[in-house]
């Protein structure tokens, strides 16, 4: 297991990049801060390696951005309305970092804490982090276990565990920013699609909260039931693309509890074939419409459309919308849940 230096987090502490690899020669790149994965390295079917995911070349670039590139998203991924949840018969009131809304849980997130590293090998690293009573306004002490895994399949496994001695809330999410043709190589919009969902959560015309309506996609922009290109209605003249700039919904997934293919996507010039499975009721679309001139990894500068997001989640704002299932845990319960990103050539 290769480690290396990545500067240090707003406390001082050093922060540590591993490298994960298997025998085909495929590498993730796993931070300490944010348990972030930094990159990720595949040959595409001329033999060139590919980093697919959007990032930054140190911590301080990581801690000052504001795109949550490749970060672990927790306590709660997504927005919550208001910032406010109650729980048991008491209000909580979250930090309100987007518009009076709490997003990915605040600005202290798991996503700009330094993790503990809890085990490593060739393959695999699980990192671990204690989450304070009150941290990031929630209720309980909360225990994190975060485990990557490489195969020797191109599979990156990611295996969420946590234990709260409080009701509180478990919503967790990798929030990579994928670009099939190099993280370096532009729009995204000529790459194809698949979602596999009927339906998708509409927003309020401000401030992107579920409005409680599970729209079907057919005959809307939202139908990425059979491939097609991401810009092919990227553009269409639909309230729900207006509100948010672009693509940034929930889809609804199949209520299986279980472990499901939930999207894939394809850049034909490069032959990389992405999938993705989770065992999460939902997937959020984010096709990066909010980053303009980010400086990021190697000199690349990245700009609107350059990344979609699959983000596996509960629905945004599901603590408060009955009508959703809920990412409430109990106290003493066990959270787990898996996502899978498996990359493969055509």
């Amino acid at each position: 297991m290769l480690k290396s230096a990545f500067g240090t987090d707003r406390q001082g502490k050093a922060v540590e990049v591993y490298t994960l690899s298997n025998a085909k020669g495929t590498e993730a790149k796993i931070a300490t801060l944010g348990a972030i994965l930094v990159s990720w390295n595949f040959k595409d079917k001329n033999g060139v390696v590919r980093d697919v995911v959007l990032g930054y070349d140190d911590a301080a670039d990581y801690l000052k951005g504001t795109c949550y590139f490749g970060a672990t998203i927790g306590r709660s991924s997504n927005r919550i309305a208001g910032g406010k949840i109650v729980i048991n018969g008491v209000d909580y009131q979250l930090e309100q970092n987007d518009g009076d809304n709490n997003l990915h849980s605040g600005s202290n997130g798991m996503h700009a804490v330094n993790w503990d590293v809890d085990a490593v090998s060739e393959n695999s690293i699980t990192l671990k982090y204690l989450s304070a009573d009150g941290e990031q306004d929630f209720p309980g002490n909360m225990t994190v276990k975060l485990t990557y895994t490489l195969s020797d399949d191109d599979e990156l496994t990611i295996n969420y565990e946590a234990v709260s001695d409080k009701d509180t809330v478990a919503n967790f999410t990798n929030h990579s920013y994928f670009n099939l043709g190099g993280h370096d190589s532009g729009d995204i919009f000529g790459q194809k699609l698949k979602i596999y969902a009927d339906a998708f959560n509409p927003v309020t015309p401000t401030g992107s909260i579920p409005t409680g309506e599970l729209r079907l996609v057919e005959g809307t922009p939202f139908d990425f039931r059979e491939f097609k290109e991401i810009g092919k209605d990227a553009d269409a003249d639909y309230d729900q693309l207006s509100y948010t700039g672009g693509y940034d919904h929930n889809f609804v997934l199949d209520d299986k509890k279980e472990v499901r293919i939930m999207a894939e996507a394809i850049c034909e010039e490069t032959g990389i074939h992405l999938y993705g499975y989770t065992d999460c009721p939902g997937v959020q679309l984010y096709a990066s419409n909010f980053v303009n001139g980010e400086k990021g990894k190697g000199g690349a500068v990245y700009n609107i459309h350059q990344a979609f997001c699959l983000e596996s989640q509960y629905f945004p704002d599901s603590i408060n919308n009955p009508a959703f299932e809920t990412p409430l845990l109990k106290a003493g319960d066990v959270y787990k849940s898996t996502t899978i990103y498996k990359l493969a050539l055509d």
